[in-house]
């Protein structure tokens, strides 16, 4: 198991605790204060707990106050090119600042905000991605690769190692899901610091939950990852569930697990109709169960017999069991409404 140093974020995250942290991004224009807050509480309702969000010029460090009086999860400033903004955004209270040290200006500005974040105990993020390549790490390989990725991850840790600032945490994003995955792997293996996975421009919900699922979830299965992101071409919110619902592949989430059969010949009532339904309605549960939704009686109760609650459909009813013990027959459209009145009662 890799041994990861701790970095604390605000108040309440600390990374290198053994827990994964869901992130999202605001989406809303900057100069939008109302739109912000209103979607950082959206983020926060839906179970995000790091929020980042882009602050691109000095008016728009109005921000921070605006959004930190109502959310109570830590917020991380983005910050491109101008020192200044990192420094404005750490005095208006901010608890993270993302960066690319290589690319606010000399080192003496590397220094001042990386000063400025010890003194006031703020973490900084290290973006690298595919579009952001040294020049001089780009000559180098020739193209991009993991290994070039993972060089140019080095060379911004050392600009900061250098001031003696060392509450680092490391993205190494890429749209080349497999170069991502060997990139993380590759900076994993000779560095402790907390790792931020995602994969950047991972396209639309459908593709980009994919992507996202295979790159992530590869790389938390090799114990590597203490924050997600999966970046949507979408309402970030969806981010949030398709985070949680990767957590949940891989044994590291918490609430409600669904589980259901792929239908057949031997289907007699509206399966797929029926698993959207209980998807949706599960997702105001706050319990650690599985509940599966299986098309017969023939392999329903039986297959999955690890589930706590489920239902199987027969012709025009069906089964509601519970650890594959059947404990009641309902007609079809009662199924749903039954279901949940038992998943209440665990």
């Amino acid at each position: 198991m890799r041994k990861v140093k701790k970095v604390k974020i605000g108040k309440d995250v600390q990374l290198g605790d053994g827990k994964v942290y869901i992130q999202s991004m605001l989406s809303v224009p900057a100069n939008n204060i109302e739109g912000n807050v209103a979607q950082a509480l959206q983020l926060e309702k839906a179970g995000c707990q790091i929020i980042r969000f882009a602050i691109p010029s000095m008016k728009d460090i109005q921000l921070i106050p605006h959004i930190k009086e109502r959310v109570k999860i830590p917020l991380v400033a983005d910050i491109h090119f101008d020192f200044r903004l990192a420094l404005a955004a750490i005095d208006a209270g901010i608890d993270k600042i993302r960066i690319n040290p290589g690319n606010i200006g000399s080192e003496d500005r590397i220094k001042l905000v990386a000063d400025k974040c010890k003194q006031n105990n703020i973490p900084i993020r290290i973006g690298v991605n595919s579009g952001s390549l040294e020049k001089h790490i780009l000559a180098k390989y020739g193209q991009v690769t993991a290994e070039a990725l993972t060089e140019s991850a080095f060379y911004h840790v050392n600009l900061l190692e250098k001031y003696d600032f060392n509450d680092i945490v490391v993205s190494i994003k890429s749209s080349n899901v497999k170069m991502m995955i060997d990139a993380y792997r590759l900076f994993a293996l000779k560095c402790n610091y907390p790792l931020h996975l995602g994969v950047t421009e991972a396209g639309t919900k459908h593709m980009g939950i994919i992507k996202s699922a295979v790159g992530i979830g590869s790389l938390l299965c090799d114990g590597i990852g203490e924050t997600i992101r999966v970046s949507l071409t979408d309402d970030p919110v969806e981010e949030i569930y398709a985070a949680k619902d990767i957590l949940k592949a891989i044994g590291k989430g918490s609430g409600p697990e669904i589980v259901s059969c792929p239908t057949c010949g031997r289907t007699q009532i509206s399966l797929i109709n029926l698993a959207k339904q209980v998807e949706k309605r599960a997702k105001s549960l706050d319990k650690n169960i599985k509940i599966a939704v299986m098309g017969c009686v023939v392999n329903g109760p039986g297959e999955a017999r690890e589930a706590d609650i489920g239902i199987a459909g027969g012709k025009g009813e069906g089964l509601i069991f519970k650890k594959g013990k059947i404990i009641k027959k309902v007609p079809e459209n009662q199924l749903l409404d039954e279901l949940f009145i038992e998943i209440e009662n665990l």
